[in-house]
């Protein structure tokens, strides 16, 4: 049984209400749990997953919703026992705690010489905090999403003003002076300058620029809307192609965004080209023939893999990249892989299933497939013939981006929890049409300490199945990660090896051995 209470005005920030919502999952007699703010947003993924909307009427921004889907009315009164519980204790500060400081402004009297600012506050509370530190003269890396775009335009028009970058909203990744900021990777120094609308697209293409030997000067974050949406017209991509042409560690530039308004794509291009400095653009998914003349400067990549590649080559390590992707992925390796994985399968299966964590390897996965297989379905289909009817269940060839606001209302994304995932890989174990899973691994900070060990039981649950039926199915993964990581690069991806995974060395790369596993299955060979 679903049941939910609302507690007026009571804030309290994400990150405690995503582990709040976990620990109830894991008590028992508790099937689900969701802890979180009564934005609008939050409220109508709750109805979609069949909470009363009676119960969650009087809820507004500013009240914590907590709702839990039970066996039992006792089960119900004993999980929002103990969520009361642990609230309490959120709000007593232990004696001996370590001090947090309460305010901006007390934290800027901790520390008097920090010049940046990282906000994650619930979007109606973001862009207040944002404009006190820009006021204050900080750069703002704005983790937050549902920011107003209003507010967005506003905060990055008073940021340029001032000559402080505004990352973000909904910026999750960088890599400023060395430092990883949030969901950022490992990644040795070097001068490589990388300007991202992109969270996974900024680390897998940081990731391996580093394996490819070379390295990373500034990685700078700018938030999804910054190029797509005119009005915003690029600000923070434009301030940070030109703090990387002023930068002397910087020797090339390389940004990579989904399709931009295309007068932005112009104000951008033409921006790289006045840097003056050897740059890479990677608009992913855009049909070239849409830009502007390319300045003489700037090339264009065709994937996150190429635009690692290229920036490489202009840095000296080319050959070391070309050695790599021809010993581990050349089209012969691929060509190999994708005949031994397809000799086992069934009559039955037919469909690449693609489970991924990082939304803009999905998207890769999906503009790759949907050209090689057609009719590629997902949660994030730009087109609507494929978007999914329902999320939560596959059809056909389907990619899903499980860090969709859709399965995050309330949870912790999967990059940190990815239980959600493996819920998904066990439902689906069943169906006999899949013909290869396509699974994202994602280390770094923030990142879940052993995401591989996380996925295998899954994995190896939905193997057994498939053999149980006299069929086979094969896992094709790529790790993002460098050797730095906590996570351990060479450990994580020897632990998805010794379960029978091929790990490709790129995302790119384990999309198109999806593709030619199921080209050899229907008989065709590679296109």
């Amino acid at each position: 049984m679903k049941k939910t209470t609302i507690r007026k005005d009571s804030y309290f920030d994400s990150v405690f209400l995503m582990s709040l919502g976990k620990k109830l999952k894991e008590s028992g007699g508790v099937a689900d749990a969701v802890v979180a703010m009564g934005t609008p947003m939050n409220l109508e993924l709750l109805e979609s997953e069949g909470y009363a909307k009676a119960e969650l009427a009087g809820a507004g921004p500013n009240d914590l919703v907590m709702a839990v889907d039970c066996a039992s009315e006792a089960a119900v009164a004993s999980a929002l026992d103990a969520a009361s519980e642990l609230l309490k204790r959120k709000v007593v500060r232990p004696a001996g705690a370590a001090h947090e400081p309460a305010s901006l402004a007390a934290a800027l009297e901790d520390l008097p010489m920090a010049n940046l600012a990282i906000i994650s506050l619930p979007g109606a509370y973001a862009a207040r905090e944002a404009r006190k530190a820009l006021g204050s003269g900080l750069h703002v890396m704005l983790f937050s999403d549902n920011v107003a775009l209003e507010d967005e335009i506003a905060l990055k028009e008073l940021g340029r003003s001032k000559g402080l970058l505004v990352m973000g909203p909904d910026c999750g990744t960088a890599i400023i002076n060395g430092m990883p900021l949030c969901f950022a990777n490992v990644v040795r120094r070097g001068s490589v300058g990388i300007v991202a609308a992109s969270g996974t697209g900024l680390q897998e293409v940081s990731c391996l620029i580093d394996r490819f030997g070379s390295g990373v000067s500034q990685a700078i974050g700018t938030g999804g809307r910054d190029l797509k949406n005119a009005r915003v017209g690029g600000i923070t991509m434009l301030m940070g192609i030109e703090a990387l042409a002023k930068d002397e560690g910087t020797k090339a530039i390389v940004i990579i965004s989904k399709p931009p308004a295309p007068e932005v794509a112009a104000k951008v291009l033409s921006a790289l080209g006045a840097a003056g400095k050897p740059s890479i653009a990677h608009f992913l998914g855009l049909d070239a023939k849409g830009l502007p003349s390319l300045p003489a400067s700037v090339r264009l990549a065709g994937s996150l893999e190429e635009a690692a590649s290229m920036a490489a080559a202009l840095t000296g390590s080319g050959e070391e990249a070309s050695r790599l992707l021809e010993a581990e992925a050349s089209d012969e390796v691929l060509d190999e892989l994708a005949a031994r994985e397809s000799r086992g399968l069934a009559a039955s299966q037919l469909y690449v299933r693609g489970f991924y964590t990082g939304g803009t390897v999905a998207d890769e996965a999906i503009i790759l497939l949907h050209e090689r297989l057609g009719r590629v379905f997902s949660n994030n289909q730009t087109d609507p013939r494929y978007a999914l009817p329902d999320p939560r269940k596959s059809v056909e060839h389907t990619i899903v981006d499980l860090g969709d606001d859709v399965f995050t209302v309330g949870k912790p994304h999967p990059m940190i929890d990815p239980s959600g995932r493996n819920e998904r890989i066990l439902a689906e174990a069943g169906d006999a049409s899949v013909a290869v899973l396509l699974v994202d691994v994602v280390l770094g900070y923030g990142s879940h300490p052993d995401p591989a060990g996380a996925l295998i039981p899954a994995l190896r649950v939905a193997r057994s199945a498939a053999k149980e039926r006299g069929g086979y199915l094969p896992v094709v993964a790529s790790v993002i990660g460098t050797k730095g990581d906590v996570q351990g690069f060479a450990e994580q991806v020897a632990a998805l090896e010794a379960e029978g995974c091929i790990v490709m060395p790129s995302n790119y790369r384990a999309a198109s051995l999806a593709a030619r596993i199921v080209e050899r299955r229907r008989g065709g060979g590679r296109r």
